[in-house]
């Protein structure tokens, strides 16, 4: 299992690539409920380069303040691609962050389906205007686990998407 000193030193090392490079990064936040932001928050400073993340679980939610779509919450549900793309997207439309990630999944341990299992995460990292990567996961374990190894991928592909400038 990927433990708190592991997602530390993630955290530790996003920050001090986003201050050399003096952008601010945000994030929507989905299944991990917060856990993200709290990685960072955790870090002396992370102020001056964290400039917010959103919790957002209810569908009306990611509609009303990301701008999702309806049509695709009901073409292709809240753990999707298309979701997450508009979530990224819609963040980084109404912050100043340089860089963004969304993050939506089923942690379980019910709410799984045949086609999107318990453990399935969908998420997206986007600067302003376009999105980067879109990368759907499917995680083992509990609903920890599964919640901790979203949050250790959402920070190694913000730190991937910052090496490749």
């Amino acid at each position: 299992m990927i433990d708190d000193e592991t997602l530390h030193a993630l955290a530790q090392k996003l920050g001090k690539q986003l201050v050399d490079k003096k952008m601010l990064m945000a994030a929507a936040e989905s299944c991990t409920g917060g856990w993200l932001a709290k990685c960072i928050t955790d870090l002396d400073g992370s102020s001056s380069w964290f400039e917010c993340s959103l919790v957002v679980y209810h569908n009306e939610v990611k509609q009303g303040i990301l701008g999702v779509s309806a049509k695709a919450l009901k073409d292709y549900g809240a753990v999707s691609q298309p979701v997450v793309k508009e979530m990224v997207l819609g963040l980084l439309d109404r912050c100043n962050s340089a860089i963004g990630v969304s993050i939506s999944g089923i942690a379980g341990p019910t709410g799984g389906t045949e086609n999107k299992p318990v453990g399935t995460v969908w998420i997206a990292w986007a600067r302003p205007g376009r999105v980067i990567e879109a990368v759907k996961f499917q995680f083992s374990g509990d609903r920890e686990a599964v919640r901790r190894q979203a949050v250790y991928e959402a920070l190694n592909g913000l730190l991937r998407i910052l090496d490749n400038g």
